[in-house]
Formats: C-alpha cells, sequence, structure tokens
C-alpha cells in the first residue's frame, strides 16, 4: 500500500498516522523532516546538498526534497509500501513528486485526507494547555488540567487563535489545491476527522 496523509493541522494526523502504522507495520512512516535530518546524519550527496541550505536558512528546493523522497523510497523497507506524512505541501511540490513517481514506475493507491471543520480545528488547538513542568497536554474542554496543575499550565504560541487561523489559511491556499491533482486519479479517500480517534480509524480502514 503507497499512500500519502493529508490534513489540517489539529485534524488528528498524527493520531491516526501511528493507528495506519499498527495495523499496517509492512508500510515505512516517511516524514520529509525526518529524511533531511537523516540524509545530512548520513552524509549524503543530497544531505550535504540541503544541510548547505538550512544552515543559510534558507528552505531546501522543492527539486532536492522530491530527489531526498525518491532516494527513501529505494530503501528495503518501503518495498512493501509506505504513507508519505506532510509531503507533498503545495501545487509544484505534487507535480514534482508525480513526475519523479511516474519516472520510478510507482504509483500511488491511496491519498487519505481527514477532514475537520475550522471552527472545530479552532477550538481543539486554542483550549490545548501544556504543563511546563512535566511536557503534560491537556485541553480546557475535554481533558482539563487536575486542579494542583491548573495554575501553572500555559497556552503554547503556535495554540493561539491567531497563530492557528494563520495555519489553517496557509493550508487552505497552498495544500487543499494539490486535491484536485489526486481527484483526477480517483485515489482520494475523504475521511470525516470528527469523532472518537478509534471511530475515524476505523473509517479510514473502511476506505482503504
Amino acid at each position: 500500500m503507497r499512500m500519502i496523509l493529508f490534513g489540517p493541522p489539529g485534524a488528528g494526523k498524527g493520531t491516526q498516522a501511528a493507528r495506519l502504522l499498527e495495523r499496517h507495520p509492512e508500510i515505512a512512516h516517511l516524514s520529509t523532516g525526518d529524511m533531511l535530518r537523516a540524509a545530512v546524519a548520513e552524509g549524503t550527496a543530497l544531505g550535504k546538498q540541503a544541510d548547505a541550505f538550512m544552515k543559510a536558512g534558507d528552505l531546501v528546493p522543492d527539486e532536492l526534497v522530491v530527489g531526498l523522497v525518491m532516494e527513501r523510497l529505494q530503501k528495503p523497507d518501503c518495498q512493501d509500501g509506505f504513507m508519505l506524512d506532510g509531503f507533498p505541501r503545495t501545487v509544484p511540490q505534487a507535480a514534482a513528486l508525480d513526475k519523479a513517481l511516474d519516472a520510478a514506475g510507482i504509483a500511488l493507491d491511496h491519498v487519505v485526507v481527514i477532514e475537520v471543520p475550522d471552527e472545530l480545528i479552532v477550538d481543539r488547538i486554542t483550549g490545548r494547555r501544556m504543563d511546563p513542568e512535566t511536557g503534560a497536554i491537556y485541553h480546557m474542554k475535554f481533558d482539563p488540567p487536575p486542579a494542583e496543575v491548573l495554575d501553572r499550565v500555559i497556552q503554547r504560541k503556535d495554540d493561539t487563535a491567531e497563530a492557528v487561523t494563520s495555519r489553517l489559511a496557509k493550508y487552505h491556499s497552498e495544500t487543499t489545491p494539490v486535491l484536485p491533482l489526486y481527484q483526477d486519479k480517483g485515489i482520494v479517500r475523504l475521511i470525516d476527522g470528527v469523532g472518537p480517534p478509534h471511530e475515524v480509524a476505523l473509517r479510514i480502514e473502511t476506505a482503504l
């Protein structure tokens, strides 16, 4: 099974990725961040190029990231399938990846999109609080912090309404337009992401 996992911030993508990997241990979990760090650590030719961009404070070019993805797909643990998580994020990235996959004779089976209304995402994220002493994450509505830690929990900068709204706007303007490229291939699976994680996981499994 070869798939891409999409979803806006706060849609539960991380939770569902972990559940998918539990049910399908034969597939490799591919995060571009992990790939970049591994390539730099291994000192591969692409890793050295990526490292130079990152040290200069620049974004790694799309063609270089696609090259890293294709290099990673050649490794043995990807032969029985993979899940690309968080890539591609833009139409140019998707087009470059599509071209590289076609050239390598690799066909995607599924593009799973977890859908959650923006207002619910804002509610989910802005309600999060972190205990700076333990790192524990709570939610003021769904999982309130115990009384003994209530005074010290904090809201992270990424969890403010302004930050969430900005991240959602970026997702809708840059990532949502990627989907028609895959809808034309008939491989997009739209998943209702509202509800308990186990119910969302069942919807994903049914769609697959």
